[in-house]
């Protein structure tokens, strides 16, 4: 069974940096591709990034491209997104996401099928 547990949200200053972390469990990361994918107050769900291990392949929308980072541990259990130079416009609950089948890489505005509950980042002064 498919889960995923995210944590390390909170509440951060405009520039500072915060890492979100997802325990992963019931998949091996190296056949399906992994995500976090947000979504603010009024606002469309946005993926911010994907990972998969076996194309070798990353995707970051420019929104937050050169400031998020994802990335696992090496047991490849935990999956992580380090954020940096926030902006109050990346305020957002923040999921981590993964697929039911194997194989699909990254691409723009691609669907998940399993989501974690969501950890809430706050950026403001």
């Amino acid at each position: 069974q498919v889960q995923l547990v995210e944590s390390g949200g909170g509440l951060v200053q405009p520039g500072g940096s915060l890492r979100l972390s997802c325990a992963a469990s019931g998949f091996n990361l190296d056949f399906y591709a992994i995500g976090w994918v947000r979504q603010a107050p009024e606002n469309q769900r946005e993926g911010v990034a994907c990972l998969s291990i076996r194309d070798r392949s990353t995707y970051y929308p420019r929104s937050v491209e050169g400031r998020f980072t994802i990335s696992t541990d090496d047991a490849k259990t935990n999956i992580y997104l380090e954020m940096n130079n926030l902006k109050p416009e990346d305020t957002a609950v923040y999921y981590c996401v993964t697929d039911r089948l194997p194989g699909y890489g990254c691409y723009p505005d691609r669907s998940w099928d399993y989501w974690g509950q969501g950890t809430q980042v706050t950026v403001s002064s």
